[in-house]
């Protein structure tokens, strides 16, 4: 009686495992490929950009080297520290390390995109209202402006502003030259800015009633620059 062997034409399900990826066949690398290919690996079909496509202003604000002293020598590293906005109300920031300039910028601007918040505009060019923050000891100070004034800021917090689309504010810095504190504290006064918009509907009222409140505006004045705010 002959024996049919295992490798032949006839073999079962799983029979041949060296053979092509087919319905019966075993994990040859053609089927293992397909699958991989329908899933979707880095850079497939699954994979997106974190932009979206959106035009957005990179700002790199600081780079430090720091070294590490093992048995060969020297190890060097590096540690970015990215700004990223839309110039429409959207900005973020993030830092990445990395033993390259290059992939230390990258790692920091990835980051930088995932966390981006959005901050309301009045007129899209100003702060709605003053702020402060602080984080450690870096304090900071934000006031709207009227327009022509420009960006009056120093350091990391005008890269914060021209990412976010401000042309005209003035800030203060004080208690530190930090560049991750400053950043920290200003996105923290940033995070603290409200529209009217959103103020009068969690008080239930009409816009032209909060702006009317100000002594230096008309009931006709205010139904204005109510009609004026979208944000």
């Amino acid at each position: 009686m002959a024996v049919e062997p295992r490798n032949g034409p006839g073999a079962g399900p799983g029979g041949n495992r060296n053979g092509p990826g087919g319905p019966g066949g075993g994990r040859g690398r053609g089927g293992g490929d397909r699958d991989r290919n329908q899933r979707g690996g880095r850079g497939g079909p699954q994979a997106g950009g974190i932009d979206g496509g959106e035009e957005l202003v990179e700002k790199l604000v600081h780079i430090n080297r720091v070294s590490k002293t093992v048995k060969g020598g020297k190890r060097f590293g590096f540690a970015a520290l990215v700004v990223v906005g839309d110039g429409k109300g959207r900005v973020g920031f993030g830092h990445g390390k990395a033993r390259e300039v290059p992939e230390a910028i990258a790692k920091a601007t990835a980051a930088a995109k995932k966390a981006m918040i959005r901050v309301p505009l009045r007129d899209g060019r100003t702060l709605h209202h003053d702020g402060r923050g602080h984080f450690g000891a870096g304090k900071v100070y934000v006031r709207s402006a009227t327009q022509g004034t420009g960006i009056i800021a120093g350091g990391p917090m005008r890269a914060v502003f021209e990412s976010l689309g401000v042309a005209d504010v003035v800030t203060k810095s004080v208690g530190t030259n930090n560049p991750y504190n400053m950043i920290r504290a200003t996105f923290a006064a940033l995070g603290e800015q409200t529209s009217p918009k959103s103020v009068a509907q969690r008080r239930g009222k009409k816009i032209a009633d909060l702006l009317s409140r100000r002594g230096d505006l008309s009931a006709r004045t205010a139904e204005v620059d109510a009609e004026a705010i979208v944000a």
